[in-house]
This record gives structure tokens, C-alpha cells and sequence, in this order.
């Protein structure tokens, strides 16, 4: 049911810039000054988080934006002590805004004596006060089911069909969309599909995690331009990798659209001298200096998308009509002409 008051937005320090994009957006569509609540998010000398916030909260609808992306640990808790803050000033609902949700790839057991972190983190989350979860590009389905509330998993494939039609125009026939692994196939063919693009699969064999033993490419990709289609890229090891094999099997160029740009280590390095022609990355994690410098990597806004979508949330009406392109499609006018 829509409620009565206005959609406020609160932001932690994991990606500032992307709350205030997301705050400038919300200004656009409601026709008036949307901007984050005054907060002081900062750390003791111990480095114990604490959280003020200056503006009165009660009965109003929230919405946190705050990415767990690296440092995980210090972000999650600021999201958390954030969501108790505003609990006991008795906000009226509370939507965790999370475009990187962290832990996602420990979503299984899969060993004896480990750990389901995702599903920890869902419980933690939930616990501190949370009412809905919004986020992006989850790296498993089944981690919606891990929380004992809504959660709203967004996907950046539509933002990357418009994005691949407005840089590839007059050339969507020469292109082939791949996936890195048989794991990301249902990703790749969503894509490939808003395309109308063929499926290629990179198929890899692991000896232990972080390292790629064996590449095979299944489907012909020569003289194609390949799109290698993922959720994340951390040390860009088996992307850097893929690429090259896919060169060797005659592709005239490789690019990869990936959802979060984790970007570990040697990433941004590895990505430069590579066989990638371009990367293109959302803004789902704060690119740093080395992302913003490097030739080859591009990004791509999902304030948009995230606004609307928190829109939506506040009035009541679907989300997930932000999936197709006659919605998709005028929230991102003047940035990409597919026509």
C-alpha cells in the first residue's frame, strides 16, 4: 500500500558517489530536492564504528545504501549499526539498498566443515532490522531464500543490452556472447537473448581456488566479436585468461561485461595487458583511481536503475518491470541512443 510520506535516503561510506547519483536521479523524477539524510558514519581510535543521525526518522520510509564490498567486514557493520540506528529512532520501514552484496560466492558447503556465510550475513541482516533487501546481479539465485524477508534482485543484463547496442550499432551480427563457465550459462543466454546474439561457453577446469588448470572453448567463435558475460571479477585471472583462449580461437575481438568490479590485487593491471579490447563494469562498487585510469575499462551507471527502483519500493508499484526495455529504456535516455 503506498504510504504517505516522502522516500529518504541514508548512505554509509562504501560508495558515496553512487548514493549521490541515486539521490540526483530521485530529484529528477519527484520534480523536487531528494538528498541524503544528514549522518555522521565514522570510526573510534579502536576503529568501533559509530553512527549519529542528525534528522528525524520516525514513521519516515529508509532506504540505506551501502554496497559490503571490500572491507567487507566494515561496511556490513556499518549497514547493520546504521539499520539499529534508525530501528530505535523509530523509523517506519527500512530497505538495506545493496548493489554488491559480499560473501555471495560462499553460498553452498562445498566441503565438509565450512561455512554458508551468505546465508549468516542474510540472517545478520535481517536481525538488525532490515524490512526489504534491493540489490543487483546476486552471484546465486537461491540467496533470495536465505532471507525471511522480500528481496528485490535487480540484474544488470538489460543496462548492458542497451549499452552493447548503442556501442556496437550496425554491427550486432558479428557478435557472440560467451560465458566463462558452464555456472554463468543461464546469465550469458539472458543477455544473448535482449541481443538476439549466439552462445559461446568457456568450460574451465579448477585445481584449487584462484587458479584456472584447463580452458576449452565450446562453439565456433572465429571472426566473431566476443562478449564474455559475468557477475563479478576479482583478480581477473580467469577473465585475462579466457580472453586469450578465445583469441587463439580465432576471435577478431573479446570484451566482457561484468557486474561488479571486486578488482583485487593485480586486476587492473592484468586487465590492461590483456587480450580484452574493453571492460565494462557498473558502478556498483566504488572504482578506484587505477579502475578510473585504465584504458580499457569503462563503466556504467546503475544510479538510474536503483532509483527508480527505490521509487517503485516507496509507491508500491513493481520493480521488476525495470526487466524490460520500454521501462528500462527512457530512464536512461540521453545516455545510450538505440534507435
Amino acid at each position: 500500500m503506498p504510504t504517505m510520506t516522502e522516500p529518504k535516503l541514508i548512505s554509509g561510506n562504501a560508495n558515496i558517489p553512487l548514493a549521490k547519483s541515486i539521490a540526483r536521479r530521485m530529484s529528477m523524477h519527484r520534480g523536487m530536492n531528494v538528498g541524503l539524510v544528514d549522518t555522521r558514519v565514522e570510526r573510534f581510535n579502536d576503529q568501533e564504528i559509530f553512527v549519529e543521525v542528525y534528522e528525524n526518522v520516525r514513521g519516515e520510509d529508509m532506504f540505506i545504501i551501502q554496497p559490503t564490498s571490500n572491507p567487507a567486514n566494515d561496511n556490513l557493520m556499518e549497514l547493520l549499526i546504521i539499520t539499529d540506528a534508525l530501528k530505535r529512532s523509530s523509523a517506519g520501514r527500512i530497505t538495506a539498498v545493496i548493489p554488491y552484496f559480499g560473501y555471495a560466492r560462499q553460498d553452498r558447503r562445498t566441503k565438509a566443515r565450512t561455512p554458508i556465510s551468505s546465508k549468516l550475513v542474510a540472517n545478520l541482516i535481517t536481525q538488525s532490522g532490515v524490512d526489504r533487501v534491493l540489490t543487483l546481479d546476486l552471484h546465486a539465485a537461491q540467496i533470495q531464500g536465505f532471507f525471511d524477508i522480500p528481496v528485490d534482485n535487480l540484474y544488470a543484463a538489460p543496462i548492458f543490452a542497451l549499452d552493447i547496442k548503442h556501442h556496437f550499432k550496425g554491427g550486432l551480427e558479428d557478435i557472440m556472447v560467451v560465458s566463462p563457465d558452464v555456472g554463468g550459462v543461464a546469465r550469458a543466454r539472458e543477455l544473448a537473448k535482449r541481443i538476439n546474439a549466439p552462445l559461446s561457453i568457456v568450460d574451465k577446469r579448477r585445481e584449487k581456488p584462484g587458479e584456472v588448470a584447463e580452458m576449452t572453448v565450446i562453439g565456433n567463435v572465429e571472426g566473431k566479436k566476443c562478449i564474455i558475460v559475468d557477475d563479478l571479477c576479482d583478480t581477473a585471472g580467469t577473465l585475462c585468461k579466457a580472453a586469450e583462449h578465445l583469441m587463439q580461437a580465432g576471435a577478431a575481438e573479446v570484451h566482457a561485461y561484468i557486474s561488479h568490479g571486486v578488482m583485487s590485487g593485480p586486476a587492473v593491471e592484468r586487465v590492461t595487458n590483456s587480450h580484452l579490447k574493453t571492460l565494462v563494469i557498473t558502478d556498483s562498487i566504488q572504482p578506484t583511481d587505477a579502475i578510473l585510469k585504465a584504458p580499457n575499462i569503462r563503466i556504467v551507471p546503475t544510479a538510474p536503475m536503483f532509483a527508480q527502483a527505490i521509487l517503485n519500493t516507496w509507491n508500491g508499484t513493481s520493480v521488476s518491470s525495470l526487466f524490460e526495455d520500454e521501462t528500462l529504456i527512457p530512464i536512461y535516455e540521453g545516455l545510450y541512443n538505440t534507435l
